[in-house]
């Protein structure tokens, strides 16, 4: 989801036409059908009105679950610059490194690793605007070699050098997801009550 608001909106709704959600989490959303059988069509007009939609195909369903792992390592996990972003990919998914990335370009248009780097590149953004870390500590602890080459990719994907970064009066960031607004969700996770 691509917020609590967005999840509880999304909740009330899919309750309004009778519909319980079990479980909903970034991209992955679980429903139970409540007293009368759920009209699936009514269910995707409801992620349609919401601005989400629901993926059926199996490598859409895949290309998100590798964006929930990215997401993970990114903003969730100590980062570990001994562990290679495609090592720690390859470990959850049990697939080639090379599998993955045909599969994500083919589906997003954007190359993996370039995927990453954005996501990187918003952690840095959000913890510059926390202020509680160096750049020195950022760069470490995002598993940058150097502040300049931190600083130098920043510059790159941003247009922004960090310095100017910090004195924009409004901070430019991209939601965590990065065009993620999809849920995955397939007939099998249907449940009747």
């Amino acid at each position: 989801m691509i917020s609590d608001c967005c999840l509880k909106l999304l909740v009330i709704e899919l309750n309004q036409i009778g519909v319980e959600v079990k479980k909903a989490r970034l991209g992955d959303v679980t429903l139970s059908y409540i007293d009368n059988p759920v009209n699936v069509t009514r269910i995707n007009e409801v992620f349609a009105h919401l601005g989400f939609k629901v993926i059926e195909d199996k490598d859409e369903v895949l290309v998100e679950e590798i964006k929930k792992v990215i997401v993970e390592l990114v903003h969730h996990t100590t980062y570990n610059a001994m562990v290679r972003n495609s090592d720690f990919i390859v470990a959850r998914f049990n697939k080639s490194y090379q599998h993955l990335s045909t599969i994500f370009s083919k589906i997003e248009k954007i190359t993996l690793e370039k995927y990453i780097i954005l996501q990187r590149i918003e952690k840095v953004k959000e913890l510059i605007q926390s202020e509680e870390l160096t750049l020195s500590e950022i760069a470490y602890m995002m598993g940058y070699s150097s502040v300049q080459y931190l600083s130098t990719q920043f510059k790159q994907v941003t247009g922004y050098s960090v310095t100017d970064y910090k004195i924009l009066p409004e901070k430019e960031r991209i939601g965590i997801r990065l065009q993620v607004a999809d849920i995955s969700l397939s007939t099998e996770n249907f449940t009747q009550l």
